[in-house]
């Protein structure tokens, strides 16, 4: 189900915030849990069977954890860590890589692998992570083990952002599962926030996807200098829009449930340096991979040497992590080849720290945007052909392109754009939320009253279109 379907604005979110409000707080927690597992289910199918083996082991392996703990046994605590990491480990290489390392035993020619292929469930990549994020803190003494099994499955299915994030760490949102404030000011202000994002998701990125696609599904050799860079460029409003217009739903859709979830953006195309990017771009997934891998690795602590192997190591894995594909582990590495080279090169101050801001930002964007590239192409070979197209002496932009750019797509196009261009602390979901005093509730409003309904117009009129992180 997604959220900016018919299906979910006008039925399910009505009949889950009515009843989540109608109840009393003993069970809206169990509300919760239900309303979340049928959405999983209505998409899922039975695949939500691994979400529920997912959240069994994780409790159990947490409650293994907290008796090691309490019975000063170090055996049991790394029993339950390794079985947490090893359970949820095993169902995303499972589900998620099977079918490309049979593809690639295959493609070697010493014989053929008879092999149904697998389905890969949506959100795994999203809930394996978060779900072991339990584990691991409570065996760092984080978190006490929690007595109530169902308030754990809450944690895990949460439906606002159990399907593509922000990945929400036990520790920040364990408190939250016993008390939290609902009341009428976090429902306003989640509604806003909500509204932002399907405007985001809804009229900028759907209206700018066609462009991208069109690029993408030609031939490279054929897209010419400006279709190539048009293309590209789409695709950057899109994958940004879209993903962040989806994190932007989430945390309305969790406030307005009382729940406070982190941020997962902030303006990350105003970066000055890649290592500023991601600080910026799916801050959860980049401060999991910290808190998890990179500092037990070692984190910058030791050699030089070693840092930069940890680096390696790490964004090699945040590539595999995003997909199967030759495609997302060249992404990876490219990117680890950036943060490596500013390292060495001292070119990742952030914030107050940078010079040259207008001259670094443009660098940064453009090495993105390079990566993004490798990102969205189907096979290697088509990236660095299409990477050959934008470096091309003319050419004639396809049909294809011309025909996407229309006045809808072009207005967009020219909206996504001009954000580049604002300072790079001004960060649309956060004014929608954090500005005070009758100008921040004029916008508020705006959102509410007028976007909304224009937006949800266009929904019930328009055709499917699937949030881009669904298929991670």
């Amino acid at each position: 189900m997604v959220f900016s379907s018919v299906t979910f604005l006008f039925f399910f979110l009505p009949i889950c915030l009515g009843g989540y409000y109608l109840l009393g707080s003993r069970l809206r927690n169990a509300w919760l849990l239900l309303s979340s597992l049928v959405f999983y289910t209505w998409g899922g199918g039975a695949l939500v069977s691994l979400l529920i083996i997912s959240t069994a082991v994780d409790y159990a392996m947490g409650w293994v954890v907290s008796a090691g703990i309490h019975n000063g046994s170090r055996a049991l605590v790394r029993l339950g860590v390794v079985g947490s990491v090893v359970v949820n480990l095993g169902l995303l290489s499972y589900f998620k890589y099977a079918n490309f390392f049979i593809e690639q035993i295959n493609s070697l020619g010493f014989g053929n692998i008879a092999w149904d292929s697998v389905v890969l469930p949506i959100g795994i990549s999203f809930f394996t992570f978060q779900s072991m994020s339990y584990t691991i803190d409570v065996s760092r003494g984080r978190v006490e083990h929690l007595r109530n099994p169902l308030d754990f499955a809450l944690y895990v299915t949460l439906f606002p952002q159990l399907v593509a994030g922000p990945i929400v760490r036990f520790h920040e949102i364990s408190d939250q599962l016993h008390s939290r404030v609902v009341n009428i000011e976090t429902f306003a202000l989640g509604a806003a926030r909500f509204s932002h994002g399907l405007g985001k998701k809804v009229l900028i990125a759907d209206s700018v996807a066609p462009i991208a696609d069109a690029a993408f599904r030609t031939d490279p050799g054929g897209l010419g200098l400006v279709g190539a860079w048009l293309g590209i460029a789409a695709y950057t409003i899109q994958i940004y829009f879209d993903f962040s217009g989806y994190s932007d739903m989430a945390i309305g859709l969790g406030s307005m449930f009382g729940f406070t979830f982190p941020e997962n953006f902030r303006r990350p195309y105003s970066a000055v340096s890649i290592t500023d990017f991601w600080r910026r771009w799916h801050i959860t997934l980049s401060n999991w991979f910290r808190d998890y891998l990179y500092i037990p690795l070692g984190g910058s602590r030791r050699n030089p040497g070693r840092t930069m192997a940890n680096l390696w190591i790490v964004f090699v894995l945040v590539g595999i992590w995003h997909g199967a594909d030759w495609t997302f582990l060249l992404w990876g590495v490219y990117h680890g080849a950036w943060l490596v080279g500013e390292r060495l090169t001292g070119q990742r101050p952030v914030g107050e720290g940078a010079s040259l801001v207008p001259l670094r930002r443009a660098i940064t964007l453009l090495a993105v945007m390079v990566g993004w590239v490798m990102f969205r192409s189907p096979t290697a070979g088509h990236a660095f052909s299409y990477l050959g197209a934008m470096l091309s002496a003319g050419g004639v932009t396809p049909e294809a392109i011309t025909n996407a750019l229309d006045t809808r797509a072009l207005i967009a196009m020219a909206l996504g754009a001009a954000s580049v261009f604002l300072p790079g602390n001004v960060v649309g979901g956060l004014l929608v939320t954090g500005w005070r005093g009758v100008r921040g509730t004029t916008l508020r409003i705006a959102e509410v009253a007028v976007a909304l309904p224009y937006i949800m117009i266009i929904v019930a009129s328009g055709s499917f279109s699937p949030f881009l992180y669904y298929q991670f």
